[in-house]
């Protein structure tokens, strides 16, 4: 790999507007290395190289005539293919989108741009970001899977053809395929980042995330997606989060972590099991196993059943269209969310409040819930995308979690530490985060 390519997204950035390094140069070892790794890796639905040089060209020129720079200026960025970019195809990961080019960028898109990033193409997506898998395979092992549904966003980042990239998550679809991939996967708080733009899946769970090889690089990136968008009634006007200053610090006091089995504990392979044991132990009296309450064990259940009766509505367009065209996993998703009752509906609507209330108790103790990111590695085949057992609750209160590729399985494939923090408190998870790598980093 280019040696420039084994710098983080801060370092590059620091280079960039410094002028050591130009945007060509950077934009150059990217192109370079997705021709070596893509005939294998499948990470993009659409990549045009020509394209990504005039943007490169373009900010040197701007850099060169001393005007100022963007934040992320220069840096290349993946965008998972549900997110609407002008004048890109924009397929949504189904054959009913062929061709489609929107004509406007979503707000994440806006955001890139004026912070002055490449945008580097369109990463594969599963279908309509559920389960059916599209080409990509994991970069560690070509016979497993990368995840889903970001597949394409973390394969891409995990072998260095890009320093960062974006995907979604409705229930484990930034957390799985990072921990399966070895990169960190940061998804924010619910209502952080505005979806304007972005394929609408389950507008309750819906939540847009970042890829990157580190915490700090994570936090760079979603720095400058945070805002309140007119677009997306989840959004609320809020403080800039200055994610990479917090995530940069040291912590006041020592961070204590809770160690969650979570109710999917048993279907966890013995390798993160034993990981896990081994990670408690390091930890010492800064870990304490605590137990949720019992009503938790419900909870993944009613997440699933809130994301198929909103996936069933925002896509009953698509089985109008073209029912045929659809995997039979989405029509036998969609057929599953449209008999679900409104009775049943409303009331899992109400249970985030309940989870989130019990949970306050937890974190007035403790910094941030440690718990597996996966059951375990990547599974072996490409039909399956791997369960999301382990990231739904979550995804369902709302609550910001990352996953650090700290683990690893006998055959060599990384396994992913989660740590899940207090809703809105996304600065402070990823402070400790970052304080747990350099922590083992300095044990090993």
């Amino acid at each position: 790999m280019n040696p420039l390519l084994q710098l983080g997204a801060v370092e590059q950035r620091d280079r960039l507007a410094s002028g050591a390094l130009r945007a060509v140069e950077l934009a150059e070892a990217c192109l370079e290395q997705i021709a070596r790794r893509e005939p294998e890796v499948g990470a993009w639905a659409y990549l045009d190289g020509d394209h990504v040089m005039r943007q490169a060209k373009a900010l040197d020129e701007h850099r060169a005539k001393g005007r100022p720079v963007g934040p992320l200026h220069g840096l290349p960025v993946g965008l998972k293919d549900v997110i609407d970019t002008a004048g890109m195809p924009s397929e949504n990961g189904t054959p009913l989108d062929s061709g489609r080019k929107p004509a406007h960028d979503a707000y994440v898109v806006k955001r890139l741009k004026q912070a002055g990033a490449v945008i580097m193409g369109k990463t594969v997506t599963t279908e309509l970001m559920l389960r059916h898998p599209g080409k990509t395979r994991n970069p560690h092992n070509p016979a497993h899977t990368p995840g889903g549904s970001s597949s394409g966003s973390a394969a891409a980042v995990a072998c260095g053809m890009v320093p960062l990239a974006i995907g979604t998550q409705t229930l484990g679809s930034v957390i799985r395929p990072a921990s399966y991939c070895g990169t960190v996967g940061f998804k924010p708080s619910f209502g952080a980042v505005p979806r304007s733009g972005v394929l609408s899946q389950a507008p309750s769970l819906d939540t847009l995330g970042v890829f990157a090889a580190n915490v700090a690089d994570a936090a760079l990136l979603a720095d400058n997606l945070y805002g309140d968008d007119a677009g997306d009634e989840a959004t609320t006007l809020a403080p800039a989060p200055r994610l990479l200053e917090i995530s940069t610090s040291s912590p006041p006091v020592k961070p204590a972590f809770a160690f969650v089995r979570q109710p999917a504990w048993d279907t966890a392979d013995p390798e993160m099991q034993a990981g896990f044991a081994e990670l408690a132990e390091a930890l010492g009296e800064d870990c304490d196993e605590v137990d949720l309450p019992g009503h938790f064990g419900e909870a993944m259940k009613l997440c699933e059943l809130v994301q198929m009766t909103e996936l069933a509505k925002s896509y009953h367009h698509y089985a109008r269209r073209g029912r045929d065209q659809l995997s039979p996993t989405m029509q036998q998703t969609m057929d599953e969310g449209g008999r679900v009752l409104a009775h049943d509906y409303l009331v899992a609507r109400d249970w985030p409040r309940l989870l989130n209330d019990a949970l306050e108790a937890v974190f007035d103790r403790y910094d941030a819930i440690l718990t597996p990111a996966a059951p375990g590695p990547a599974p072996a085949g490409l039909e399956w995308t791997g369960s999301a057992a382990f990231n739904g609750i979550w995804t369902f209160c709302g609550t910001p979690a990352v996953t650090l590729p700290l683990l690893q399985s006998d055959s060599g494939l990384p396994m992913g530490v989660q740590l899940v923090g207090r809703r809105g408190d996304d600065g402070r998870l990823l402070r400790t985060a970052q304080w747990l790598v350099q922590f083992l980093s300095q044990s090993a």
